[in-house]
């Protein structure tokens, strides 16, 4: 099994050469290269590595940066190797959780024994999912009643499986074809490959369409919010109460819904 892997660092020298390091191993594919901050988060957005080298210090999003617009975009995080030549960083990335750390100049025999790390964790996680898959497969092959709606439906967060109840589920969003379910406790990913898919499992009476990207339990709306050009905003009830955005096509049945 290939363990796919990315290079970002700004300088050319220091990718050539871990790169050319990373040859040495059979089971490492380096799948593509970035030569600052931002263009690693776009490529580990669109390639999905599963391990990044990444060099600390760089120009404008450094190393850290990094990490902290992935969380932010909500992208499944890599493993993390961090490369610099100043070790007064090392607690730093031990703290976001990085894989190991490694100075510069690289030693081989530090990148092997970063990639051996990988490697564990790597064949864990692929078990653990192997395992989780089954699991979504035999809960999504359970015959239900013609004209019912799920009741509880299958939620990913933090590497476990979570049964929630429909009525649980204040909002659903979508992103980069990733499906996010909000509830007042957690927030997570839905098994579902579309938000049309999402919505023919919930209840029509309940779950609402608001925008594209949003749907909504219309009993977990805090507050309408007036915006711009008579447009409006939805406050929901999660920690953030978060203002989901009402498309011009459903401003109209918001006013009939709400007697505005």
């Amino acid at each position: 099994m290939k363990i796919t892997t990315l290079v970002v660092d700004d300088e050319q020298l220091a990718r050539d050469e871990l790169a050319f390091l990373l040859k040495g191993f059979s089971d490492i594919e380096v799948v593509g290269q970035g030569k600052n901050g931002l263009e690693g988060v776009n490529l580990i957005r669109e390639l999905n590595p599963q391990l990044v080298f990444l060099d600390v210090q760089m120009p404008g999003l450094d190393g850290f940066g990094v990490i902290k617009r992935l969380l932010e975009k909500k992208v499944r995080l890599p493993l993390f190797v961090f490369a610099t030549a100043y070790d007064h960083y090392a607690v730093h990335a031990f703290e976001v959780n990085a894989l190991d750390y490694l100075l510069k100049p690289v030693a081989r025999s530090r990148v092997e024994r970063a990639i051996s790390k990988a490697r564990q964790l790597v064949e864990a996680s692929a078990s653990m999912n192997e395992k989780l898959d089954r699991l979504v497969h035999m809960v999504e092959e359970r015959p239900v009643a013609q004209g019912s709606k799920a009741n509880k439906l299958l939620v990913k967060s933090g590497g476990r499986l979570y049964l929630v109840d429909a009525d649980d589920i204040i909002y659903a969003s979508i992103e980069d074809g990733v499906i996010s379910i909000v509830t007042r406790d957690f927030e997570g990913q839905s098994n579902f490959r579309t938000v049309e898919e999402l919505q023919g499992n919930l209840d029509p009476a309940l779950f609402w369409r608001v925008h594209r990207s949003y749907l909504i339990n219309i009993n977990r709306i805090k507050e309408v919010v007036p915006w711009f050009k008579s447009s409006y905003q939805l406050k929901m009830e999660d920690k953030r109460q978060t203002e989901i955005p009402v498309s011009r096509a459903q401003t109209r049945k918001l006013r009939e819904l709400l007697n505005l």
